[in-house]
């Protein structure tokens, strides 16, 4: 038998090895494994077996499994020193067990008060002749549920294994805001998938990857020096990795600290009031009103009467009513908690989930459960417990003196609150009824508070502390909610019913203005909402340029919400369907019934209009764990896009057979990435027949491909004989181009598909598909780029497919244009020699055209 599984020989929560408090576990003298936290007191054989040793003082057994496999269970750390005195062993040497036997019981509470930690490792003390290939670590088990699996180790392996366990990737941190909480979260989660260990060290310090606090308390910047240290199977090609994951993380359009420091205004940490220089920021306004001066955290303007939230502090009691008791409440509290956030996602728009995932994160970080488990087997409650861990981990934010690190503590105390709520049983802490038009003051506000509020009635936020790249500051700039944060404690002073004004434009809030200044802020926000109203309304018509020439709008979609998002603001239809977001997170792929029912609930979703599904678009920087790619230096130019789906033809034919299912049969196209020849086309061409003969299609189902390489631009002349219509991608194509990559934190600056090498790729794409009539579409980035819009018109491309929200003020932009002058516009560009030149061209063109129509 090459391979064993092995059982949890104990109830609790299961957790890497590093996570035991004595380094001859911690750092695998004994061998590797995994340590389990238990919360009751029997010790059961975790396969079958002999016994070959029990501890003279009771507290530990070896056991040999039939395949050779020799494990030790060690019930708690320098429990040696208690001399047997608790336990009760039920074998003896020599033994023979089956699994699931009993084979001690231990005092739970009496060991865990004189024991360091009742953390129990079960450990592979054989390692040279075995591996653990699957851990089910970060996890609640019940006994008799897999807990790992070993596999025997081939002796030609045995003698190479030490020497190619180890490896590191050192680089600067390409992230603009550093190493903070969503990044953090997607390393961690990445590290639990894998079973090599991972560290990540700056400054002198490392962290456990599979901590996303530990990895935010090494307060990595923007261009710091990061090293990815991997041990175990595979190291290299899984720190090249995460090096790549990590460079190919998107960059948030989140306020840049430095921008709200220009505007005059300063940046508070999260979770303290202002200095006292802060909180004296206020004047006394023309209008009447008195005005305090805070951080502009969402843009906009609004009017409204102060609402104000006064949420006090949960008491906990210290001690606990013994270890098993406060174990099992720990984890039914978090259980429940991470039911409710996971509901949240489920019905949350893309912003608000990736914030809420990070949060989920936190909910399982290794280091700060390890810490509340550590308080409870001292006879601390779990209330107790879980709050001292929390404040310790923010402590460790707060030290490091960064301001978008100390902002992550808003996070930590909201899942403070949201677990110590469960364990109280009662709801978490919410918002009373708003009323119509409420500007609600804080002195701050918890980023699952802020999803629960009905946005429709809020007119702005106000926050006496909190910074402008909190998580509450994101969600309320993903949601069009006016916001000012930092405005000092005196904001809170505000009673009910004040009338307002929020000029988030310019930072100022306004109390109690005159009537003069009342009617003229109400008067702006009305033509604001009326501007964005015509739009919105326009935008569900079709569009032609000031001249006439249909141009399609179409939006760029991840999920069935954004497609509802996408109908909403007027999308014509989706120009890229982003497939991946079924075959990511998972152990193994997505079947063809699931892809169907998920492309059939789209299509719904998208009655009468076009969608077009672009088939998996994996490998190199969207690497997958259950598609093992063979290692590359370069994997930018590797396996990539249409080359991993022909590498793997039953991935590709089960994606395209889903796709032909859906109904009506003509609505979906195919939409090929990463295409470089022609030859790639006719194979995928051939799988396609196959599938519409296996599925009796008699109709044609339109196959397009992506324009992303130089190479592709340059044969689309003859590409486009094979297909039905081109897609740019110029995201890819502006990286080819320019030899930069994309990521690259000293280069990204210069990555600007308005420079004419791009451009005039783009015009080679479209003049060879007008030689077979064939539409040109851009669904890349320039496309959702304003200045971008004219010269892609004048370059004869007539489709763009966007971000959903930007649908009307693109198609109210192109109705303003004449394609005779963006033809001349475009010719222009084509002479100049930089991204520079050209924007400067656009802002040119642009100020003439609002003379004119002025």
């Amino acid at each position: 038998m090459t391979t064993l599984n092995v059982l949890a020989p104990l109830q609790g929560w299961c957790a890497p090895l590093e996570e035991a408090p004595d380094p001859v576990f911690a750092d695998r003298l004994l061998g590797p494994g995994v340590a389990i936290d238990p919360v009751e007191g029997v010790l059961y054989a975790p396969c079958e077996g002999e016994i070959i040793s029990v501890a003279a003082t009771k507290h530990a057994i070896a056991i040999r499994a039939e395949n050779g496999a020799e494990l030790l269970l060690h019930v708690g750390i320098d429990t040696v020193a208690l001399a047997g005195e608790g336990f009760e062993v039920l074998v003896s040497s020599g033994r023979r067990v089956h699994a699931g036997e009993p084979l001690l019981r231990f005092d739970l509470d009496a060991v865990a008060r004189r024991a360091k930690s009742l953390l129990t490792p079960i450990v592979l003390t054989n390692g040279e002749q075995f591996s653990i290939t699957r851990a089910n670590t970060d996890r609640l088990l019940r006994v008799g549920e897999e807990l790992m699996q070993l596999t025997r180790v081939a002796s030609s392996e045995r003698v190479s294994k030490a020497t190619a366990d180890e490896a590191r990737e050192t680089f600067r941190m390409p992230l603009e805001h550093g190493l903070h909480a969503r990044p953090a979260a997607v390393i961690a989660a990445f590290a639990k998938t894998v079973s090599a260990d991972i560290k990540l060290a700056a400054h002198g310090r490392s962290a456990n990857a599979r901590s996303a606090v530990g990895l935010m308390s090494l307060g990595v910047r923007h261009a710091d020096e990061l090293t990815v240290i991997v041990s175990g199977a595979q190291a290299q090609r899984i720190a090249s990795e995460l090096k790549e994951r990590i460079f190919q993380m998107p960059r948030p359009a989140e306020v840049d600290p430095a921008e709200a420091r220009s505007s005059g205004a300063s940046v508070a940490p999260s979770n303290a009031l202002p200095t006292s220089a802060q909180k004296a920021r206020s004047a006394k306004a023309t209008d009447g009103g008195e005005r305090l001066r805070g951080v502009i955290a969402s843009r906009g303007l609004a009017v409204g009467r102060a609402a104000t939230l006064q949420a006090p502090e949960i008491q906990v009691e210290e001690m606990g009513r013994g270890v098993a008791h406060e174990s099992a409440e720990l984890e039914r509290a978090r259980a429940e908690v991470r039911e409710r956030l996971e509901h949240l996602a489920r019905h949350s728009q893309s912003t608000a989930r990736e914030v809420i995932a990070a949060h989920l994160e936190f909910l399982d970080d290794w280091e700060v459960v390890a810490a509340a488990r550590r308080a409870i087997s001292k006879g601390k409650s779990a209330a107790f417990a879980w709050r001292a861990a929390i404040r310790e981990s923010a402590d460790a934010l707060r030290a490091l003196g960064d301001a978008r690190m100390v902002e992550r503590i808003d996070d930590l105390l909201d899942l403070e609150t949201q677990v110590l709520s469960a364990l109280k049983g009662e709801a978490p802490v919410t918002l009373r009824e708003l009323p119509e038009g409420s500007v609600l003051i804080a002195e701050d506000l918890k980023p699952s508070q802020f999803v629960a509020l009905d946005t429709s009635k809020l007119a702005g936020l106000c926050m006496a502390a909190g910074g402008p790249t909190s998580h509450v500051a994101i969600l309320a700039a993903a949601m069009g909610v006016p916001a000012l944060v930092a405005l000092g404690s005196r904001v809170l002073g505000i009673e009910d019913g004040t009338p307002l004004i929020l000029d988030a434009e310019q930072g100022w809030l306004t109390m109690a203005p005159d009537q003069a200044a009342w009617s003229a802020a109400e008067q702006a926000v009305s033509a604001r909402q009326q501007r964005k109203q015509i739009e919105r309304a326009a935008a569900l018509t079709d569009c032609r340029s000031a001249d006439g020439v249909r141009v399609e709008v179409f939006a760029n979609l991840g999920s069935l919400t954004e497609a509802q998002v996408a109908v909403a603001h007027g999308a014509e239809g989706c120009g890229l369907l982003r497939t991946e977001f079924l075959f990511l997170d998972r152990d193994s792929p997505p079947g063809e019934d699931e892809q169907w029912r998920q492309y059939q609930a789209i299509a719904e979703a998208l009655p009468n209009r076009p969608l077009v599904i672009r088939t998996l678009d994996v490998g190199g920087d969207k690497p997958i764990p259950y598609l093992p790619l063979p290692p590359e230096e370069n994997p930018a130019l590797g396996l990539r896009g249409v080359r991993t789906s022909l590498w793997r033809p039953d991935l590709l034919k089960a994606q395209l057979r889903a796709i032909v299912r859906v109904q009506p049969i003509g609505q979906c196209r195919v939409l090929l990435p990463m295409i470089t020849d022609p030859a790639e086309l006719r194979a995928v061409r051939r799988i396609l027949e196959e599938v519409r003969r296996e599925l009796d299609v008699q109709e044609d189902i339109e196959l397009g491909v992506m324009v992303e390489t130089p190479a592709c631009a340059l044969m689309a002349e003859r590409i486009a004989r094979d297909v039905s219509f081109l897609s740019i991608g110029t995201n890819d194509l502006t990286q080819y181009t320019l030899a930069m990559d994309r990521g690259h934190s000293e280069l990204a600056h210069r990555m600007d598909g308005l420079h004419p090498s791009v451009l005039r790729l783009i015009a080679m794409t479209v003049r060879g598909a007008q030689e077979h009539s064939r539409l040109v579409a851009v669904c890349g980035g320039l496309a959702s780029d304003p200045q971008a819009v004219p010269v892609l018109l004048g370059l004869g491309v007539r489709e763009l497919s966007v971000v959903p929200t930007s649908v009307p003020q693109l198609k109210s932009l192109i109705r303003t244009l004449s394609i005779d002058r963006c033809r001349a516009l475009a010719s222009e560009a084509l002479q100049l020699d930089s991204a520079e030149g050209v924007r400067a061209l656009v802002k040119d063109f642009s100020l003439t055209l609002s003379r004119v129509a002025s």
